[in-house]
């Protein structure tokens, strides 16, 4: 038996220069955990050539989605930004990743952060029924560096707050949060320093960060991952993992940059 599922692209969506998304077919046999990643790619040359890439789809969906970044000399993206409706793609038989529930200790609030692409695995965990119930308030940040680079997640939950299901359950529990770096915006900052000065928190109109009730998943640029994950450190937060729950998980599984 192959390796990989063989799966056929069914669309693609470019949503800036340096930012696309596509839909592909779904094996039955692919198994998956909201928040994991798989490695996915193409054949070149006769090889499979992959990388990391989480499932920004939920695993009650009968496609599969991907979000991804473009990069021009990269030895993968500069070829998968090119694929069309109807191309085949490869997909590993295996997911994994540290970005699911069970690797938290129980709390009241989840807070979802991310950067550019590392939104993908929280579109994938904010279409997952158990989340609302496991927790009070979801809040999930996405930090770009310009507007248009929002605009998968803009898609995304306005999307869930006009479905039958997740509208409700939206309006109720989940606080979206997207933030810019580089241009003028309704919020404006970097993630760490919007946590560090609560301006993230007041914003929302939310408590500030308290060890006791909130829970956090991090996924994004490694230099924003290292720095929130030594600011929640500082705090007395513990980092969760498979083998122990914690009060925070980092994915550090990354597509090339």
């Amino acid at each position: 038996m192959s390796a990989f599922y063989r799966e056929k692209v069914l669309s693609v969506r470019h949503w800036t220069d340096t930012l696309f998304s596509f839909k592909a077919t779904r094996d039955s046999g692919f198994r998956f955990l909201n928040g994991q990643f798989a490695m996915i790619g193409l054949e070149v040359d006769g090889r499979p050539l992959l990388r990391a890439y989480s499932m920004a789809s939920a695993n009650h969906e009968e496609e599969l989605e991907f979000f991804s970044i473009k990069v021009s000399d990269g030895p993968l993206t500069s070829r998968l930004q090119k694929i069309r409706e109807g191309d085949t793609i490869l997909v590993g038989r295996k997911a994994t990743g540290t970005l699911i529930t069970d690797n938290l200790i129980p709390g009241k609030r989840l807070l979802l952060l991310s950067t550019g692409t590392g939104l993908a695995p929280f579109a994938s965990l904010i279409k997952d029924p158990d989340v609302y119930e496991r927790f009070e308030q979801i809040v999930l940040v996405h930090g770009c560096r310009q507007v248009n680079e929002l605009a998968f997640g803009e898609q995304l939950v306005q999307k869930l707050r006009d479905d039958e299901l997740f509208g409700p359950l939206l309006s109720e529990k989940l606080s979206y949060y997207p933030t810019v770096t580089r241009e003028p915006f309704r919020n404006r900052g970097r993630i760490t320093d919007l946590i560090a000065s609560e301006q993230l928190f007041n914003d929302l109109g939310q408590t500030p960060l308290d060890k006791a009730t909130d829970r956090i998943m991090m996924c994004g640029s490694p230099a924003m991952l290292e720095e929130l994950r030594q600011m929640f450190e500082q705090r007395g937060f513990l980092e969760g993992n498979h083998t122990e729950p914690g009060h925070f998980v980092i994915e550090k599984a990354f597509v090339e940059r």
